[in-house]
């Protein structure tokens, strides 16, 4: 049985993982900004506005994102090694042993598998490899990819806000998750790169690492916004 952690965190880079964060919680800031300021709705036809708005702008933050961390798009949506075709963007990480097809969703509540669709029915069909008790007829496709989602849920109680953020793959009968973690537990997983001195005798400096990121503070949070007074009342 293929480890499913290790797999995910040879294939997606660290730096990918951080900036989809920070893209998409953005993204949900304005989505609740766009609403609030633009559309004259009453509260029930606000939150569903929102949800809208909020999802295509995470889409296309995240299809943004992979292409500057060097994902490779599905060309013409096509699945790898199928005829089935996809019409979210999904882009494929090539690792040591297996690549990754990494796509985007929106779970109802964290640990809820997102609602299905075209595109996600036929990227599971590649997790069909990680559940060998479905290979006993030995004529069932096979793959070395694995697909999986980087997934957000809304925060139910403030607007504007993400209450969780992870990563998972769903079996292929689209019933559960066969993995799942928190990005934060995920992201644990990389191991830091220690600094390597200058052993040249000339006087160098030693290597300098890039610094930790400072995680991302949503501006309704901050005392000195006016988002945060307008989620306050």
């Amino acid at each position: 049985m293929i480890d499913i952690r290790k797999t995910l965190v040879e294939a997606l880079p660290k730096n990918l993982l951080l900036d989809l964060e920070d893209r998409l919680r953005a993204a949900a800031l304005h989505a609740f900004d766009v609403v609030q300021q633009e559309l004259p709705l009453n509260r029930k036809r606000s939150r569903e506005a929102e949800g809208q708005i909020r999802f295509r702008l995470q889409e296309q933050a995240y299809e943004e994102v992979v292409r500057e961390h060097g994902g490779d798009l599905l060309v013409d949506g096509v699945m790898v090694g199928t005829d089935l075709k996809v019409f979210q963007p999904f882009a494929r990480f090539a690792g040591s042993k297996a690549g990754i097809i990494l796509g985007f969703a929106a779970m109802p509540e964290p640990r809820k598998i997102p609602p299905k669709n075209q595109s996600r029915a036929a990227g599971v069909t590649l997790n069909v490899s990680l559940q060998p008790s479905l290979l006993d007829d030995g004529k069932s496709p096979r793959s070395s990819d694995i697909f999986a989602l980087f997934l957000t849920a809304r925060d139910r109680e403030r607007a504007g806000r993400i209450e969780e953020i992870a990563i998972g793959v769903i079996g292929s009968d689209y019933k559960d998750f066969i993995f799942y973690e928190s990005l934060e537990a995920f992201l644990g997983g990389y191991a830091e790169v220690p600094a390597t001195p200058d052993h040249g005798g000339k006087g160098g400096a030693a290597v300098k690492l890039r610094a930790t990121r400072k995680p991302f503070v949503p501006p309704e949070v901050r005392p000195d916004t006016e988002v945060g007074d307008r989620i306050a009342e």
